[in-house]
C-alpha cells in the first residue's frame, strides 16, 4: 500500500477513536530504515481544549487500538513496527495549524539551498502566509522563505 494511503488510513481511524477529542494526529510515517519498516504515529494530548502531555499511558492506548485497526484491514504487506510517540520538543512544522498554533515561538529552518550564504536560520515565527514563512532574529532582522523551500522546519529546543 502506498504510503500516502497508510497515512490517509491512520488520520481516519484517529477521527473515529473513541477518545478522539483527548488526542490529535500531528503526522504519520512510513518509511524503512536499513532492512526493517517503521510506521510512526505522532499524537498531541488535548486537555480541556489546549496542549497538554502525552504520557507512556497514552502512547500504549493509542498503540493498542491502532495496532487493533491495522490487523483488522491488513494495508502493509511487509513486517514493519509500529511506534506511537508524542511530537516532540523539536516537533517539525508541517501544517498550516502548526505554524498558527506556534507563533511566537523559536523555529529552525534548514533549506535546501543556502540563501544569502546560509542554509540554517533560527528566530521567532513572526509570520504565516500563502505557503511563507517568516522568522524574526534576536536582531530584529526579519527572513521569509517559502515553505517549499525548505528542508525541515522545527521547534528550536533551548535550554
Amino acid at each position: 500500500m502506498a504510503k500516502k494511503s497508510i497515512e490517509e488510513l491512520i488520520a481516519a481511524w484517529m477521527d473515529e477513536y473513541e477518545e478522539a477529542a483527548h488526542y490529535e494526529l500531528s503526522r504519520t510515517e512510513f518509511l524503512k530504515e536499513g532492512a526493517d519498516w517503521y510506521l510512526r504515529v505522532y499524537v498531541d494530548k488535548l486537555e480541556n481544549g489546549a496542549y497538554g502531555t502525552m504520557g507512556t499511558d497514552d502512547c500504549e492506548k493509542i498503540s493498542r487500538y491502532l495496532s487493533d485497526k491495522l490487523d483488522e484491514a491488513d494495508p502493509i504487506k511487509q513486517n514493519y513496527y509500529l511506534e506511537v510517540s508524542s511530537p516532540g520538543l523539536d516537533r517539525p512544522l508541517v501544517k498550516d495549524k502548526d505554524f498558527e498554533r506556534f507563533l511566537g515561538e523559536q523555529i529552525e529552518i534548514r533549506l535546501y539551498k543556502p540563501l544569502e550564504g546560509s542554509k540554517f536560520y533560527t528566530g521567532a515565527l513572526t509570520g504565516y502566509e500563502d505557503g511563507k514563512v517568516t522568522i524574526t532574529d534576536e536582531k530584529g532582522k526579519t527572513l521569509t522563505v517559502a515553505k517549499s523551500d525548505a528542508a525541515k522546519i522545527s521547534l528550536a529546543v533551548i535550554f
